[in-house]
């Protein structure tokens, strides 16, 4: 069977004056329909840079390239913008982490929503806008029809968000990119959002891309993840297997910085990665982790450090074997 969509070998470089930046180097992954994965990692990582690659949506100062990026069984690693434009917003659609610079002040939010419906579907003004009052009650906003005549100023955070989320499933599409979509929300409304995504992603089977460097909304929402280091993917597995038994250091160190329920005592200080991460420009050689690493070799300095698969959709890209990795973090 087919996957929604599959990415080998995407790559993206950034012109900039002190020379080439390597935002994503060599990332596959694939996701199943109604299955949500999840991109994990630092800020800087590459994981929104991943996701605007698959959207065709990158600066104009980005080079993309890829073996192949399959959505829904066609090729679109050289679509047409044209094309491009036609999956976009119809099939494929994300939600930003910020909704109050993707909603456009000047229209209001009924305007953006049927705009939507209207680009992509020979439908009426009506229709559009019918389906744009029952999915803002989907989404749990009261006086639906009014809201409609609201511009973005006037509604809260957690009420633009949940307008996003509306807008992204105004076509009824396969697949949601959801970027970090708690980000800017306070924790009351973030359990809202993430259990609003789950329900509306299980009801219409649709899959979806969580990005996201919160290791506790993953463990509540993602069936697999990948965690994303300096531009690459170090790690990937299910989110038991993961977090049960992180094989990579990196993987190891973000558990370990998480406190734990009835083990984590109050007060008590929280482990940290040492260092910083290292520049992705210029010509990259070896385990970009080395610096950071209190495992680091010789070894990890040399030229490209192969990924490990264990089994199928289970990997890690580092030297050290899996018996070398003891340590098991809680879920």
């Amino acid at each position: 069977m087919t996957a929604l969509l599959e990415v080998e070998g995407l790559r993206v470089d950034l012109s900039l004056p002190a020379g080439v930046l390597h935002a994503v180097q060599d990332v596959s992954f694939h996701v199943e329909k109604g299955e949500t994965f999840s991109l994990v990692g630092e800020s800087g990582c590459g994981k929104t840079m991943t996701a605007l690659a698959v959207m065709g949506l990158l600066p104009r100062s980005a080079t993309r390239s890829a073996e192949r990026i399959l959505f829904e069984g066609e090729d679109i690693t050289h679509a047409h913008e044209r094309r491009m434009t036609a999956i976009r917003g119809a099939r494929m659609t994300m939600i930003f982490q910020e909704p109050m610079t993707s909603l456009d002040p000047c229209y209001t939010i009924g305007d953006q929503l049927e705009e939507v419906l209207l680009e992509h579907r020979r439908v009426s003004r009506r229709e559009a806008r019918e389906r744009a009052v029952f999915l803002l009650e989907k989404v749990g906003i009261t006086a639906a029809a009014s809201r409609l005549k609201q511009y973005p100023h006037q509604l809260s955070g957690g009420l633009r968000q949940r307008v996003m989320i509306a807008m992204s499933l105004m076509c009824g599409p396969s697949l949601i990119i959801a970027d970090e979509p708690t980000t800017a929300l306070d924790v009351t409304i973030q359990a809202q959002i993430l259990s609003l995504l789950v329900s509306v992603q299980k009801e219409y089977e649709t899959g979806m891309i969580l990005i996201t460097h919160d290791l506790g909304v993953v463990a509540r929402t993602a069936d697999r993840l990948a965690v994303m280091y300096c531009g690459q993917v170090v790690e990937t597995g299910t989110v038991a297997e993961v977090f049960t038994r992180p094989l990579h250091p990196y993987t190891r160190g973000l558990m370990r910085c998480i406190p734990i329920p009835g083990k984590t005592r109050p007060g008590q200080k929280l482990d940290t990665i040492p260092g910083i991460v290292p520049t992705p420009i210029g010509d990259l050689r070896g385990c970009l982790f080395r610096n950071r690493c209190p495992h680091a070799r010789p070894a990890c300095a040399g030229e490209g450090i192969e990924e490990v698969r264990l089994t199928p959709g289970r990997s890690y890209r580092c030297i050290l074997q899996p018996e070398e990795n003891p340590e098991k973090a809680a879920a």
